[in-house]
């Protein structure tokens, strides 16, 4: 079984605002998606867990699919015989493979217990207490006792299985939804990718999916490939969010991916020229304030998507060189999108050491602390505006910068969606989202259910943001 771990933060919202570039004004009112993947060996108790905040992706798939994907080569022409040391150990690693990959049929009662079994290990009940392990072993019980005649039937039950939760994140997946999700792109080239563990406690990327006819793909890169270098850059030790930001670059530029096909295949370097999907999320211009005797930047962050940090780093340096003294970053109707993009945001404006967040969770892969790990970008005063449909990736932004003192959050109460959603391939392709972990705020505020309160309603005077600040009061771990 494969296991998608994903962190979400997109909750489930009337269709989102108007694209325009034009800015909303700063009058007072004011989707996130984390996903991390697993890979789930035969045995249910050997799951590989790789989640959204240990450097995957957010929106971030970090997919470990059947291993026998791995093997998949292009047609290009055979490499010249490896020395025997070599050709052994590949030798070797294709019979873990193939051992790991056990026998494709799978029962249809095989396939319900397969979910079952998940979300036993793994849910985590945020809302009335409807689960207990006690009812759920009864329901496995009551489950496997029927008959389940037809591949169609076992969808079914897994569906009404993961209904009686109560959860409305956790959900089934049929095949092709599944697929679908495990594709996303954030690399701009047409390709997804994982993060697998060696032996030796390092990592290499391998490619989770392609887009068909996309850059990668017409390029030459398959699924399966294990990423080298990107422009010459060794990228081994490097997690599959950074390799992600090394892909991406201008629109119809050339990157240059060395790869190694299949298991023991070739090593080719392969030119791909980008087609950026992703539009930049940020619109920023200068405003003058108390007269024309300072000048505060204004950000607007549509989404927190593949582009986020990179772009609003342009925007706050430019701000910067024109004199800004201030900033607002502008987050109504933000409704998520990468998490990790999220995280990384918050710390271009936090000290080193300081806590962006927290997650808690059954299994101890969900028990995390993030913390800012370098200088920050600026220092200068920041008001965050929020709404009502400021969710998941923007409430992990403003309650961190809000509870380390580092800005003021003004407009309305947020929206209140702070869980982590894990997505796990079933045997028959098959997949279950299931939620397995929620965030919590430096300040130790479940953010789930409940949102964010700003300070203000409307937009306070520069003077009373600063005195809010100077008087605020750090966590204390």
């Amino acid at each position: 079984m494969s296991v998608l771990a994903l962190s979400n933060s997109l909750p489930t919202l009337p269709p989102s605002p108007s694209q325009s570039e034009t800015p909303k004004p700063l009058s007072p009112i004011l989707s996130s998606f984390t996903t991390t993947i697993h890979n789930n060996s035969i045995s249910w108790t050997k799951k590989t867990i790789i989640t959204a905040l240990s450097g995957a992706l957010s929106f971030g798939l970090v997919f470990s699919p059947p291993c026998s994907l791995a093997l998949e080569s292009p047609t290009i022409q055979s490499p010249p015989p490896s020395p025997p040391s070599s050709s052994e150990y590949c030798r070797e690693d294709e019979q873990v493979l193939k051992a790991e990959s056990g026998p494709e049929l799978v029962t249809n009662a095989g396939i319900v217990e397969e979910a079952w079994e998940i979300v036993n290990d793994s849910f985590l009940d945020t809302g009335r207490h409807r689960w207990s392990p006690q009812t759920w072993q009864e329901k496995k019980e009551d489950i496997l006792n029927t008959s389940i005649p037809t591949r169609a039937k076992a969808h079914a039950i897994i569906r009404r299985m993961l209904a009686s939760l109560g959860d409305p994140y956790t959900r089934f997946l049929e095949p092709e939804e599944f697929s679908k999700m495990a594709r996303y792109d954030m690399s701009g080239i047409g390709l997804n990718l994982r993060e697998v563990p060696e032996d030796n406690g390092g990592v290499k990327l391998k490619v989770l999916g392609l887009l068909l006819d996309g850059p990668a793909h017409s390029a030459g890169v398959r699924q399966g490939d294990e990423v080298l270098a990107v422009n010459g850059v060794d990228v081994r030790g490097k997690s599959a969010f950074e390799v992600s930001s090394l892909l991406q670059g201008p629109n119809e530029t050339f990157v240059t991916v060395k790869v190694k096909h299949g298991n023991c295949g070739p090593i080719q370097s392969i030119e791909v020229q980008r087609q950026l999907v992703a539009r930049t999320p940020v619109v920023y211009r200068l405003e003058q304030i108390d007269n024309g005797s300072a000048s505060v930047g204004y950000m607007r962050l549509k989404e927190f998507n593949a582009l986020a940090r990179k772009d609003l780093v342009i925007a706050m340096k430019r701000l910067q060189d024109m004199g800004a003294s201030s900033f607002i970053l502008d987050l109504r109707d933000n409704l998520g999108g990468l998490v990790q993009a999220g995280i990384e945001i918050t710390k271009l404006f936090l000290n080193e050491g300081e806590t962006v967040i927290y997650t808690v969770g059954r299994d101890v892969q969900y028990q995390n602390t993030v913390v800012a790990d370098t200088a920050p970008l600026v220092t200068a005063p920041v008001v965050v505006l929020v709404n009502n449909k400021t969710a998941s990736a923007s409430e992990i932004v403003a309650s961190s910068l809000h509870d380390n003192c580092r800005a003021v959050l003004v407009g309305e109460r947020t929206f209140g969606k702070g869980l982590i959603q894990s997505v796990f391939e079933l045997h028959d392709g098959s997949g279950v989202v299931v939620t397995v972990g929620k965030y919590v705020t430096p300040n130790h505020r479940d953010i789930n259910g409940n949102g964010i309160e700003p300070d203000y309603r409307n937009l306070p005077a520069w003077s009373d943001v600063t005195q809010h600040l100077s008087q605020c009061s750090k966590p204390q771990g």
